[in-house]
């Protein structure tokens, strides 16, 4: 009897602790920014822009990649390069700031925001660019741009 109090105990504290954490998650995505029809399709649904369409794709200015959705950090104006495919293409990512997980269709390692998960584009290997023999091919409108000037005064870079 002892044993199955104990168990019931355990559930209510679990249960607690699991709607906490619901709880804690809905009130992060609360603070995300507000994203347009096109922002969510790209970002939520895992769309992509049309090539040579989006803002950074020529983007020259020194900065920081922040994530449109949740304005993590991400990517280096010194990591990014003209791969003249149509989107900002970067050798490298802030570390920690991007996850990679295998497409549905098991050909593309797609690439998302660390933070929250929002849809960034697909990274791709062995295309002799850069010396780091990597791009990310990033939709522009995943991505929003703290110039570099804003950086030092926020303390990001």
């Amino acid at each position: 009897m002892k044993t199955i109090v104990l168990l019931f105990i355990l559930s209510l504290s679990f249960g607690s602790y699991a709607q906490n954490e619901k709880q804690e998650k809905d009130a992060k995505k609360m603070e995300y920014n507000k994203l347009n029809e096109f922002e969510r399709y790209v970002i939520l649904e895992k769309g992509t822009e049309r090539p040579f369409t989006g803002k950074y794709s020529d983007y020259k200015e020194n900065g920081t990649y922040v994530c449109k959705q949740c304005g993590a950090a991400l990517y280096k104006s010194t990591d990014k390069f003209d791969s003249h495919c149509g989107w900002p293409s970067f050798d490298d990512e802030i570390d920690g700031a991007v996850n990679r997980t295998t497409d549905a269709d098991g050909r593309r390692t797609e690439i998302t925001c660390a933070n929250c998960g929002g849809h960034l584009g697909h990274v791709f290997f062995g295309e002799g660019f850069t010396d780091k023999n990597t791009r990310h091919c990033v939709n522009s409108v995943s991505l929003d741009f703290i110039p570099a000037n804003d950086d030092t005064k926020k303390g990001k870079q």
